[in-house]
C-alpha cells in the first residue's frame, strides 16, 4: 500500500463517533478572571472509518480540543460527545487509544513491561497482554531492542513503543498526536499505512500534525485552527482543487509531437502552458533504496514492523495455513454494540471446615519466657578489690 498513491474512496458510515457543539474552552488566572480563549465556539463531526486531520500553528486551540474529545478539560461552554456519551465515562475511554505529543513512559521499564503495564490498566489478563505485547513489539520493529529500557531509546523509538501502547485496548477511537514526530522515513511510512488500513476496517482516526505531508496523504478530511476557531474545513478534494487549471498526463513521446501538443494548447492557454517531466518524492525514492539495502546488510537499530498484531480481532487459528497479516487483524473493527454490562464474576467454592479451622482460635503456644533475672545479691565489694587491685599490679 503507497500512502502516496491517491487516496482510496473513504469508507466513513453515517455513524457519528465525535460531534462538537459551540465547543468553547476558556482558561482562567488565579482570580477567576479570562485569560485565553483556547477554543471558541467550534462545530464539527467525526464519523466513523474517517481519518479526521487537526491542523493549525502552535497555540491555535487543537491540544485543546484534543483534551476535550478524550474527557481531561470540561468545555467552558457548548457540547462534546463521544460514541454518544460523556468523553468522560469510563466505558467510552476504554474504547479510545492515545498517542500523546510527548511519549510520558517509564524510564526503567522495558517494551514488554511497559506494555505489561498498560494492558493491565485495562484489565487485560496476564496471557493476553503477554500475546499483544509480543504482536505490538514486532508490529513496531522493537524486537531487537526488547531487553532495553525505554529510557535508553531514542524520540524515535519511544513513539513506536507509544504506537503499541495506544494499540493495546483494541480501540475503535484512535488519536494520534504528532505521530510520525522523531520518527526516520520508514517508520513514517509504515505509520501512514497502518492509519490506512485502520480507516478501511472502520476505525476511527483523529490525526494532529505539522508534517501537512503526511495529513495530505492519509486524511479524507481536515480542519484548520486558528485563534481557537476553525477557519477552514472540508474534504482535501475540495480545499486543495484548483478550478481553473488541469493536468495532463502523458507517456514520453516524440518530441514532434510534443512540440505540435504544446503549440495547439498554447494557442489557448498562452503563457501558463508548461512541460515537465513528472517526477517521484523523496520519501519513495528513500524507501527503496533501503528496500535495496536491506537483502545485503543487518541493523542493530529499528527495524520494520513486517506483520501487525493479531490479537485485535481475537480469530486466529492456529490451524491456519495462510495466517492473516496482523496489520490487517489489529485494524478489523468491532461490531457497535450497546453500552457493556459488568457482571460478577460467581465467587469460588468457599471450603467451609478449612474456613472454619483457620477461623478457630487456638491457643497460641507462649513463647519462651526470657530467663527471669537472678535474684539480687549483695555485692561483694571486697572480692572486687582484690581483682583491682590485681589488675593494677598491687597486692590486696
Amino acid at each position: 500500500m503507497d500512502p502516496n498513491a491517491p487516496h482510496a474512496a473513504p469508507t466513513t458510515s453515517s455513524e457519528v463517533v465525535i460531534r462538537s457543539v459551540g465547543l468553547t474552552k476558556v482558561f482562567k488566572d488565579f482570580w477567576g478572571r479570562p485569560k485565553a480563549r483556547a477554543v471558541n465556539n467550534v462545530d464539527f463531526e467525526v464519523r466513523r472509518g474517517e481519518v479526521f486531520g487537526l491542523l493549525g500553528p502552535n497555540g491555535s486551540g487543537k491540544s485543546t480540543t484534543i483534551k476535550m474529545i478524550l474527557g481531561l478539560l470540561y468545555p467552558t461552554k457548548g457540547a462534546i460527545s463521544v460514541f454518544g456519551e460523556s468523553p468522560r465515562d469510563v466505558r467510552t475511554k476504554a474504547r479510545i487509544g492515545y498517542l500523546p505529543e510527548e511519549s510520558y513512559l517509564y524510564r526503567f521499564l522495558n517494551p514488554g513491561e511497559t506494555l505489561d503495564f498498560f494492558g493491565n490498566l485495562f484489565q487485560l489478563d496476564a496471557r493476553e497482554r503477554q500475546r499483544r505485547s509480543e504482536q505490538l513489539i514486532e508490529m513496531v520493529g522493537l524486537n531487537q531492542a526488547r531487553t532495553r529500557t525505554v529510557g535508553e531509546f531514542s524520540k524515535g523509538m519511544q513513539r513506536r513503543i507509544g504506537l503499541a501502547q495506544a494499540l493495546i485496548n483494541d480501540p475503535d477511537l484512535i488519536i494520534l498526536d504528532e505521530p510520525t514526530a522523531g520518527l526516520d522515513p520508514i517508520g513514517c511510512h509504515e505509520i501512514k499505512q497502518l492509519i490506512l488500513t485502520l480507516a478501511r476496517r472502520g476505525k476511527t482516526v483523529i490525526l494532529s500534525s505539522h508534517l501537512l505531508a503526511d495529513v495530505e496523504d492519509v486524511c479524507d478530511r481536515v480542519v484548520i485552527y486558528y485563534g481557537g476557531r476553525i477557519q477552514a474545513q472540508g474534504t482535501l478534494k475540495e480545499l486543495l482543487a484548483e478550478p481553473d487549471e488541469v493536468q495532463i498526463t502523458a507517456p514520453n513521446l516524440p518530441r514532434e509531437t510534443l512540440d505540435q501538443v504544446l503549440k495547439i494548447l498554447r494557442k489557448e492557454g498562452g503563457d501558463r502552458v508548461r512541460l515537465d517531466t513528472p517526477t517521484r518524492n523523496l520519501e519513495s525514492y528513500f524507501l527503496g533504496v533501503v528496500e535495496r539495502a536491506r537483502a545485503a546488510a543487518e541493523t542493530s537499530g529499528a527495524t520494520s514492523g513486517h506483520q501487525v498484531a493479531e490479537f485485535i480481532a481475537g480469530q486466529a487459528e492456529a490451524s491456519s495455513s495462510q495466517p492473516e497479516r496482523v496489520l490487517d487483524r489489529l485494524a478489523r473493527p468491532t461490531a457497535p454494540t450497546a453500552a457493556p454490562v459488568e457482571v460478577q464474576q460467581p465467587a469460588a467454592p468457599v471450603d467451609q471446615a478449612r474456613l472454619e479451622s483457620l477461623s478457630r482460635k487456638t491457643e497460641p503456644t507462649a513463647p519462651a519466657a526470657p530467663a527471669a533475672p537472678e535474684a539480687s545479691k549483695p555485692v561483694d565489694l571486697s572480692m572486687a578489690n582484690d581483682k583491682l587491685s590485681g589488675l593494677l599490679g598491687k597486692k590486696a
